[in-house]
């Protein structure tokens, strides 16, 4: 899995001499999914959404098409096979996600959950889930593990959503957990889409950056 992230992390990685870039492999992430649930998507639609100015825009579309991945036509620019393939296997491992409304555990307005299958293994405190968060610009992100039907803060066998079951309930319901899967919930208080992508980022660096994979 994180071989794949590791592509993510290419298109995001510039080449020598151009600028310094102002987008991050989650962005290329979620460009690859607004492409898949479109069919076809136009630069304009993709500043909007993934909000970055046009000549940044254009510099990530250049990249995917560097590594084959997207092609353009009058229609906008739409995923290749390998586009396709490569992020189907990212959403093997990242299968499912959900907005939530404000609750106790984080900090921000705006929350944003996603699940990591089978990986508590790959977690330590949490706090690297955070700063993934805040390098997107977001408040931060909360990290929980899916143990015997409970979400526990890591390293603890604490229940961080004990007393809170609606939020356990949506959380089930929507992201369907299983068995030492990880929820990351990205937080901020004034966008919806930096906690979205808070809690991608913070999923992305975690499968990228564990060392059993």
């Amino acid at each position: 899995m994180h071989t794949y992230v590791r592509t993510l992390q290419k298109v995001a990685t510039r080449y020598a001499p151009s600028r310094v870039l102002s987008y991050d492999m989650v962005h290329v992430f979620k460009t690859l999914q607004l492409i898949n649930d479109k069919g076809h998507v136009s630069r304009e639609n993709l500043c909007k959404e993934l909000e970055l100015g046009e000549g940044t825009v254009r510099t990530l579309i250049r990249h995917l098409k560097m590594h084959g991945m997207v092609e353009s036509s009058n229609a906008g620019t739409k995923m290749t096979k390998k586009g396709s393939s490569l992020l189907s296997d990212l959403l093997s491992s990242l299968p499912t996600e959900t907005r939530l409304s404000k609750c106790k555990i984080t900090l921000g307005k705006h929350n944003y959950a996603i699940l990591i299958k089978e990986m508590s293994f790959a977690v330590k405190s949490g706090i690297e889930q955070r700063d993934a968060a805040i390098k997107v610009g977001a408040s931060g992100a909360t990290t929980l593990l899916f143990k015997d039907n409970k979400f526990l803060i890591p390293q603890t066998n604490y229940d961080a959503l004990k007393g809170d079951e609606e939020l356990a309930k949506q959380l089930i319901q929507n992201l369907q957990p299983h068995e030492e899967d990880v929820i990351i919930i990205g937080t901020d208080n004034s966008s919806r889409k930096r906690a979205e992508f808070a809690a991608k980022n913070a999923a992305l660096i975690t499968v990228l950056s564990h060392e059993k994979h």
